[in-house]
């Protein structure tokens, strides 16, 4: 199951957090705080798959973002990698270039929630 999806630049910043269970705000901060500090540690060369407390992160990297997802430990991490993977593209099809542009689109959240709810109405 998935606990968290978080988009976070290379500086560090959550651009955007998506919660599955509940999590306590100041909770949440420390969560990224420490999870983005991981993540960042990391080689290119290194595995994308980390042990983390009581669950495992699994993240890739697009540019300039890095996509982490928090999963319990019977998930499968292959197939969240390729969930992330999948995610972009998604993005990247309906956007264009999102891997270039998706700072610009994760700024104007409120153009994106504008858009999918369009987008559920027409549904």
């Amino acid at each position: 199951m998935i606990k968290f999806f978080l988009m976070v630049n290379k500086q560090g910043q959550t651009r955007l957090s998506r919660y599955y269970e509940h999590v306590e705000i100041n909770k949440r901060t420390m969560l990224e705080a420490e999870v983005i500090k991981k993540c960042l540690s990391r080689s290119k060369d290194q595995c994308s798959f980390i042990e983390y407390k009581d669950f495992k992160l699994v993240y890739r990297q697009y540019a300039a973002l890095f996509v982490v997802v928090g999963i319990n430990e019977t998930e499968n991490e292959m197939a969240v990698y390729e969930l992330i993977h999948n995610f972009v593209e998604v993005l990247d099809k309906y956007f264009s270039r999102v891997v270039s542009e998706i700072l610009t689109l994760i700024r104007n959240i409120s153009y994106f929630s504008k858009l999918s709810y369009v987008s559920h109405l027409r549904e």
